[in-house]
Formats: C-alpha cells, structure tokens, sequence
C-alpha cells in the first residue's frame, strides 16, 4: 500500500486541510497518509523557514524518514507545497511515484503576475500590515482563497484558533514567500506520473500556470470550475475523487498514460 503525503503552502499547516485528509484516504484507498508541515509552520512553527525550497525539501525527507513508513510515495501538495513536491521529484526521483500538484506555480513557466494576481497585492499588504490581528488576518485570506463561504463562520474561527495557537512570525512568512518567488523548476519533467489541479475561480494565483505547466511536462490537467485557490477547502470530494479517478491509469516509466 503506498503511503500519500499532503503538503500546504505558504504559512499553512497541517490543520488547514480541514476534512479534507479523511476524504482523500477514502478515495485513493489507503490506510497511510502522513501530514507534514513545512519549517515555520505549524507543528514546526519555532523553526527558521529557509529562503530557499531546496532546503525545505531536507526538512520533509527528515520527517518522512522518521516516520518509518516505506517509499516511494505519493505527494499531493498545493502552492508553495506543490514547489517543494516538484524539487523532491526532479531531486529523488526515486522517491516519488505519483505527483498531485495543486494550483501551484514557478518559473520559467509563468510570470510574476500570473503566479500572484496584482489584484490580490493590496489585500495582502493588509494581511502583512495586520499581522498579529488573527481574525482580520485570516477573512482576508479566506477572501482571496476560498470562494465556498457557507462555514465562513467556522471556518474563520477554526482558522485564527490556529494562527493564536502556531503563528506564524512575520520573518519566516516573508521567508517562504520569497523562497516562492524565486523557485524555478529543473529543466526535465518528473519522472513519475503527474496530475495538475487548478481552480477556474482562482482569485489569488492565475490558473494559466497550471495549464502551462501542464503543457511543458505533458501531464493530465483537470480544472475545477468554481472553486478558489484552497480548492481542497471549497471541494474536498471532488478533489478526492479526481484523484481516486486517475491513480489506475497505466503510466511507463516517463509518466506517459495509455
């Protein structure tokens, strides 16, 4: 049985993915699945967030390794996660057997403005002006990344329950983004097979990234039609179940799909 990993983005963490993780594990049929945070989040919350992916990637390897679960693995991770899923692949190629990408970007496929839209520049100079104001904090991301707001109530409540209980410094927020911003993926595709998700509706990161990366490795590409950036938050069921749906394709050794 392969063990799924799930990775956040940028000063998300593990408590983030909701009911999300119990969906998936019904739907791709496995018993193993480990949620990892990144250095500066979370249950690593007292870490110093490298500047880099590269280095993120060390901390995650050290994780999976102490958890003494056997690879190769399956990583679904969004945004900043899905940067440091995509290094691991191209670095240990043999660590990884599939690929789930979730609106996520990088160079040299997408420019500066596709991968952060400029409209949601200014809401997240407020965020960062208004750092330690959890509440406020987290409706403006709740704004710019989730489009289903029928638990807004809850959703915000559970949200900055979290930010007061891990938060995230301003030093190691501004770490990850800028480690985002220069990440720029190797030359050749990952080798596994790779499924790329995005959201039509995505009001934070411009879902043309995901279509041309999808172009330039030649891998499966489905797009959800209203959902936001966090589309695990604004549909975990069909998330899941796109996944479950496309893990019994046939792929060769290049990820080809027959």
């Amino acid at each position: 049985m392969s063990t799924w990993i799930l990775l956040r983005g940028l000063t998300r963490e593990t408590r983030h993915w909701g009911r999300f993780p119990a969906i998936l594990r019904d739907a791709v049929k496995t018993d193993s699945l480990l949620q990892l945070d990144l250095p500066g989040n979370g249950a690593l919350v007292d870490l110093r967030a490298p500047a880099q992916v590269p280095s993120m990637i060390e901390f995650v390897r050290q994780a999976v390794s102490q958890s003494s679960v056997p690879g190769p693995y399956r990583v679904l991770a969004m945004s900043l996660g899905g940067m440091v899923a995509t290094a691991w692949a191209q670095h240990y190629p043999e660590e990884i057997d599939r690929l789930v990408l979730v609106n996520t970007s990088m160079r040299p496929f997408s420019s500066m403005t596709e991968r952060l839209r400029p409209q949601a520049w200014p809401r997240l100079l407020r965020v960062a002006a208004g750092w330690r104001d959890a509440p406020e904090a987290e409706a403006i991301i709740h704004r710019l990344t989730c489009n289903d707001s029928q638990a807004l109530a809850d959703d915000l409540a559970a949200w900055a329950a979290i930010r007061e209980s891990a938060p995230v410094s301003r030093g190691n927020a501004l770490r990850q983004l800028w480690a985002a911003a220069r990440f720029s993926a190797g030359d050749a595709a990952p080798r596994c097979a790779t499924l790329i998700l995005s959201s039509a509706q995505d009001r934070l990161v411009n879902p043309v990234c995901s279509a041309k990366l999808a172009a330039a490795w030649g891998a499966a590409h489905i797009q959800h039609p209203w959902s936001g950036h966090d589309l695990p938050h604004d549909d975990p069921v069909w998330t899941s179940e796109t996944v479950g749906a496309w893990l019994p394709e046939i792929v060769d050794a290049t990820g080809k799909r027959f």
